[in-house]
Order: C-alpha cells, then sequence, then structure tokens
C-alpha cells in the first residue's frame, strides 16, 4: 500500500493497513500479518456502559481499537489505553493522530503488571479488558509474538488482571470484559478473591443451538452478590 500523503495524518508503513468504520467516521490502522481485533472487541465496546467525566483504562488496548470505537458514541470521558508490545503501542498512537483523538485518549507502552507504580489506588472509574484467553502453555502459540501474547497468558495471567484492577478501581468502580465462556468458572473465583463481585453477564453463542463462545461481564468492586443473567445474544442466525 501506498505511504498516505495527507501531512495530517500518520505515515502507514509497509507493513500496515488502513480500513473504515462506522461509515467512514473511524479510521484503522494495523499490522497485516500481527494481531488484528475482532468480533470480541466489538462485543465489549457494545456491552459496556459509561458515564459523563470518568476516566477510563483499557488493559491491553492493542492497536487502541476499544477506545476508539468508545470514543465515537461518548463525550467529556478521559481514555487512558495500556499496552505491553511496542508494535501495538506504534500503531495505537496512529490511530489516536489519525482520528484527531489526542485530547481525549492517552496511551502508555507499560507492563500492566507495574501500574501500581504509577498510579495510586483507585485512580480510575472503569477498567476495560479484552485479555488473552488461553493459558501459558496450552494450545498451539502462534509462532508471531504479536498474537501470542494477545492470545496466550504468556506477560500476565487472569489472577494479574483482576488483582490489578481491583487496586485500580475505587470502590463501586466498574470492570468490564469478554472471556471464553469455558472459563467463566476461572472468571468468577479470581473476581471474588479481589473484591470484584459480578453483577451484569452475558453469553454469546455462534449460533443457536450451539454451546456459548463468550461470556460479557460487568463486576463491581465492593458491590452486592446479586446477578443479573441477560438474554444470550447469537452472532448468527
Amino acid at each position: 500500500m501506498k505511504i498516505m500523503e495527507d501531512k495530517e495524518q500518520p505515515l502507514l508503513a509497509p507493513d500496515e493497513t488502513l480500513d473504515s468504520f462506522m461509515n467512514g467516521r473511524l479510521k484503522i490502522i494495523q499490522k497485516k500479518e500481527g494481531y488484528r481485533f475482532s468480533v470480541d472487541t466489538v462485543l465489549l465496546s457494545q456491552f459496556v456502559k459509561l458515564k459523563k467525566k470518568e476516566k477510563v483504562l483499557d488493559i491491553g488496548t492493542g492497536c487502541g481499537v476499544l477506545l476508539l470505537l468508545l470514543s465515537q458514541n461518548t463525550q467529556e470521558i478521559s481514555f487512558w489505553g495500556v499496552e505491553i508490545q511496542k508494535s501495538l503501542v506504534d500503531c495505537a498512537l496512529k490511530n489516536v493522530r489519525l482520528n484527531h483523538l489526542e485530547n481525549r485518549i492517552s496511551i502508555l507502552h507499560q507492563d500492566f503488571r507495574r501500574l501500581k507504580t504509577m498510579f495510586p489506588p483507585a485512580s480510575f472509574d472503569v477498567i476495560l479488558s479484552n485479555p488473552p484467553y488461553r493459558k501459558y502453555r496450552t494450545g498451539r502459540v502462534n509462532p508471531l509474538p504479536e498474537k501470542a501474547v494477545a492470545r496466550h497468558e504468556i506477560k500476565g495471567n487472569l489472577n494479574d488482571l483482576v488483582s490489578i484492577s481491583s487496586y485500580l478501581l475505587p470502590n463501586k468502580g466498574r470492570f468490564y470484559l469478554i472471556f471464553p465462556a469455558s472459563r467463566t468458572t476461572d472468571l468468577f473465583a479470581a473476581l471474588r478473591g479481589h473484591g470484584l463481585e459480578p453483577k451484569r453477564i452475558q453469553f454469546v453463542h455462534s449460533r443457536i443451538h450451539e454451546e456459548a463462545k463468550f461470556v460479557l461481564l460487568e463486576a463491581i468492586k465492593s458491590g452486592g452478590v446479586e446477578l443479573h443473567i441477560l438474554p444470550p445474544r447469537w452472532l448468527y442466525a
């Protein structure tokens, strides 16, 4: 693909693609062969509920797509994204500039497990994550580092994620994520172990009569024990 000529837009590298979404309102740069966002990111963006003037952190933001999507339907919200992979951080920074969101989205190149050294407790109102789904050393590990880290718990596991999220949230702060439905028990155990109470969940199925593929979840720090199970969602008729 040719380098973009518009001086207001970041340079598009030979190994990157440029795609338009939301009727052209949003433009996203991604690696051709590295990690590319998929339907789970879109599902999470539609499940999350935000309020004005909240401070939101996306852990494992990748190329920033989740924050870009949420920014299109919300106002007066400050977004932060943290990502450990430099190549994805570079993409995320390009995407923020490309969509003129520098005043709303900040991207950090950091291991999320070190966020306790950067932020005091209760620094964010909402934390989001579309974390790696597979435990380390289970299943086939993709030979491409970007995809391997995005899909396997190589740079931090579920317990690490829930622990840091609980630290960064105030009481009644909200935690949203999407996770494999087959690991729902692991997810609930980790959440309760760190004071995050599951409050709202929705199972996502590829088709009717098939087992759930994902679970979308909202947890509240120091929340009550009442759980709302939403009607299932189907990806395909």
